[in-house]
């Protein structure tokens, strides 16, 4: 009796997997966040301690003299633009991929210590399901967001700020890709089910205001129709925040400039990025595409419209374009263009494109050197082009069978 039981129960088995009925108590854990939690454990649990001890900072700590804004507006400069040395109180002049460290970037720090905050947070919790990871996390994201006293103002009008040619542009929006890991954090931990209702609502309506702004301000609508990254970068926020606030048409909107405009416009048939590799940073930029493309097709895709998957009439595709820069990311030394007149020696680092893309792709090569690169980089300027820092968020833990 036993054994026809156990025959049976096979039978039924195969019976609803062949017809489609999903058996909902039955998981596959993902290899790929598998290996992934392996080889971050250690370190997320490291810097969850440290974020444990942090009070909030937010944009009202620090205030710029040159910022038409108030002490609830984000501001910052443009990185490329110095002094002019024949005219010292002139407007400021433009050299390409040169940071002038004089700038003010406090805001922009404050933010990217903000998402390494929740990122590390978000992620502890996901390995240890320990709900004090979520209630230290709550204390900055009501500082940022809800807090009239601390809370900073839902648009980006004085971003990236030239002295004497303009008190912000469209092309500072690129700043808050930083907050992508903080709205993926809050979606990791709201499964823990002690972030209060009206503190989501609260985050979700700043990010709705956000949203509208992005694409109805002249800088928004700027920065949506770039050319080359920024455009990339905002497709890719509008993408993250319009999936935190449900908001579907946006989300549509995202993967139809993805497959329309993107891809057909910024990709090379090879799968390069043209525009990127003719700026005079050409490797961090194409890295810094790449990411962006790969994090719209992660937050985007659907079991019905698989961006990962999609091609255009002439072939170009997300495969396509990690497999491009793949053997450079594995051995710098085969690029086969300029180096980089800034920041040469610090890529690449653990991108999220590798991991991503083999998750997506079954690419396990992708995923050993991703493994193998540096998961916990120290240099700014890095850390300001990686705002998926923690992958552990990002990459499902179990896939349904």
């Amino acid at each position: 009796m036993q054994t026809k039981r156990i025959v049976w129960n096979a039978a039924l088995l195969l019976c609803l997997i062949s017809t489609g009925i999903a058996w909902q108590h039955k998981k596959l854990v993902n290899p790929v966040y598998a290996e992934a939690a392996k080889t971050l454990r250690a370190q997320v649990l490291r810097e969850a301690a440290q974020a444990m001890q942090e009070a909030p900072v937010t944009v009202t700590a620090q205030t710029c003299v040159r910022s038409a804004g108030g002490k609830h507006d984000f501001y910052s400069e443009g990185d490329y633009w110095w002094p002019d040395p024949q005219h010292p109180d002139s407007p400021y002049i433009q050299k390409d991929g040169l940071t002038n460290p004089d700038n003010f970037v406090a805001h922009r720090l404050a933010m990217i210590r903000f998402s390494r905050i929740i990122g590390a947070l978000a992620s502890a919790y996901k390995l240890t399901h320990d709900d004090k990871y979520v209630r230290q996390a709550m204390l900055h994201v009501r500082a940022w967001f809800i807090d009239t006293a601390t809370c900073m103002n839902p648009n980006l009008q004085y971003a990236q700020a030239i002295k004497g040619r303009a008190t912000g542009r469209g092309i500072g929006i690129i700043d808050t890709i930083q907050l992508m890991e903080v709205v993926e954090g809050l979606e990791a931990m709201e499964a823990s089910g002690i972030i209060g209702a009206d503190l989501l609502a609260g985050v979700r309506n700043w990010f709705n205001k956000y949203l509208l702004w992005l694409t109805t301000h002249p800088y928004g609508k700027d920065e949506m129709n770039a050319a080359n990254n920024h455009g990339t970068c905002w497709v890719m926020q509008v993408a993250a925040f319009a999936v935190f606030t449900h908001n579907d048409t946006l989300q549509q909107f995202c993967r139809d400039r993805f497959k329309n405009l993107l891809l057909p416009s910024q990709m090379d048939a090879d799968g390069s990025f043209p525009r990127e590799l003719k700026r005079t940073k050409p490797y961090g930029y194409a890295i810094f595409n790449l990411d962006a493309m790969s994090t719209i097709c992660q937050l985007l895709s659907t079991p019905l419209d698989n961006l990962w998957l999609y091609k255009t009439p002439d072939g170009r595709c997300m495969q396509k374009g990690i497999a491009y820069l793949y053997p450079y990311l594995r051995d710098k030394n085969t690029w086969p263009f300029q180096k980089d007149v800034m920041f040469w020696d610090q890529w690449p680092v653990a991108q999220p494109a590798l991991i991503f893309g083999a998750d997506a792709l079954q690419q396990p090569d992708w995923l050993n050197t991703w493994k193998q690169l540096e998961h916990n980089p120290q240099n700014e300027e890095v850390i300001r082009n990686l705002p998926v820092r923690h992958p552990l968020i990002w990459v499902k833990e179990n896939k349904a069978i």
